[in-house]
């Protein structure tokens, strides 16, 4: 987890600056997730929403098959992620804690559909660039696990 100043974030060039890891962690997870979906399409992946206790900051999308889970990190066993998350978001906001909430797939693209669940999520092209070839090229150098090398 990353916690980069507000007017970074809501700056597009500074934001689209940011490293890869960066830029898909604070606020272009949604982005990933669905290129994700897209590249592994022969997974039983499914994007689902960290979604913080009520207070909290730390708003993620993640795609998993309930077992392996992508975000920025790459792949990782699901609880594992999670576990990570809660302790990284410890550290800033003392008490923080999550429900993992199933999401459409359409919601990751469509800041309306976002927002009829709750998340305002930004669409693709309302980032500086184009964040869906850089997502693309994220995703190509982090290779399933082998129990999903199926795909």
């Amino acid at each position: 987890m990353y916690v980069i100043a507000r007017e970074k974030k809501l700056d597009p060039a500074r934001q689209w600056a940011l490293p890869d890891r960066v830029f898909f962690a604070c606020g272009a997870c949604q982005v990933l997730a669905f290129v994700a979906l897209q590249t592994w399409r022969e997974a039983d992946l499914r994007p689902f929403w960290v979604r913080p206790a009520a207070g909290f900051r730390g708003n993620h999308i993640i795609v998993t098959d309930g077992e392996w889970a992508f975000d920025y990190h790459g792949w990782s066993r699901l609880p594992r992620l999670l576990d990570h998350a809660a302790r990284k978001a410890g550290r800033w906001w003392p008490g923080w804690s999550c429900e993992v909430v199933p999401i459409a797939a359409e919601a990751l693209v469509s800041e309306p559909r976002s927002i009829a669940i709750g998340l305002h999520l930004r669409e693709p092209g309302q980032f500086f660039r184009d964040p869906l070839p850089r997502a693309a090229a994220f995703t190509a150098t982090r290779p399933p696990p082998a129990s999903l090398a199926r795909l």
